[in-house]
């Protein structure tokens, strides 16, 4: 029997490992691991044990080559707990189909028209700026690109509950994070004010998504936003079928918080 050899990286200490070092800071605590230890490190957080890859033709053969041989994370399985079966969660042949069925929602030209909203959105944001103001210019970025995200994928149908949709996706996302902590499994089941605020919110987006839903398969119409291309996607190259409503919100859910507050943030 062979025992594995691991890459270098620091010991931490016993039960939570480095977590206090990386809860404290994690750009600089990855930044220090790539530093001290090279292309290939070690570490753990709490029971969980972390490789952290440096070098591009290591990621590209997780995530390419041989990505049929790994599993996603225990951050991206808790996050079906909001997003459940989206294409940032799912895996194997589901997550192959769903690839496929959203295909045609980025070809070129879906893009360009993407780009169009974008430009549209940006110029009526900046028309609100004038000449010495002081504007939060994170809170600037989190409406405009709420406003993008809302236009390409549901259309003009959200623009009225922006303002909730909003502080809904910021209660979301405070206590989603605070989810994907090691040992907070716990806490979905506490009656915690925060956790309320987390069920709150996930219901009323799940609420207005399948509400957007519902009217739109009463009409069946193709209005050049992805929620159209979602609804009518079908999978020629696979079994014929199109998305159930669960599998629409969930994809839908995924990317509109992909594209809200992580965008916002870059921006900043």
């Amino acid at each position: 029997m062979t025992t594995a050899v691991l890459p270098p990286g620091p010991k931490g200490r016993p039960i939570v490992g480095m977590f206090p070092e990386f809860r404290k800071d994690p750009p600089r605590f990855l930044l220090k691991i790539a530093r001290e230890y090279g292309d290939l490190a070690f570490f753990r957080l709490g029971r969980q044990n972390f490789y952290m890859l440096n070098r591009p033709e290591y990621v590209q053969d997780v995530l390419v080559t041989h990505n049929s041989k790994f599993e996603k994370s225990r951050i991206m399985r808790r996050a079906k707990v909001l997003l459940g079966e989206g294409l940032l969660t799912s895996e194997g042949q589901f997550h192959l189909r769903q690839r496929r069925l959203m295909q045609p929602a980025f070809h070129r030209q879906r893009i360009a028209g993407y780009a169009a909203t974008m430009i549209g959105c940006g110029e009526t944001a900046a028309a609100r700026w004038t000449d010495g103001e002081t504007r939060d210019i994170s809170e600037e970025m989190m409406r405009l690109t709420l406003a993008i995200v809302a236009q390409t994928l549901f259309g003009a149908e959200v623009e009225q509950d922006a303002d909730e949709i909003g502080k809904a996706i910021t209660d979301v996302l405070g206590m989603f994070n605070m989810m994907l902590i090691p040992f907070t499994e716990f806490l979905q089941k506490m009656p915690l004010p925060s956790m309320r605020r987390f069920e709150r919110a996930r219901s009323y987006l799940d609420k207005k998504i399948y509400s957007i839903i519902d009217e739109r398969r009463q009409s069946s119409d193709d209005r050049g936003d992805l929620l159209s291309m979602l609804l009518l996607a079908q999978d020629e190259q696979g079994d014929g079928g199109s998305m159930t409503d669960t599998q629409v919100r969930d994809e839908a859910l995924t990317l509109f918080l992909a594209g809200h507050e992580t965008t916002a943030n870059a921006l900043t």
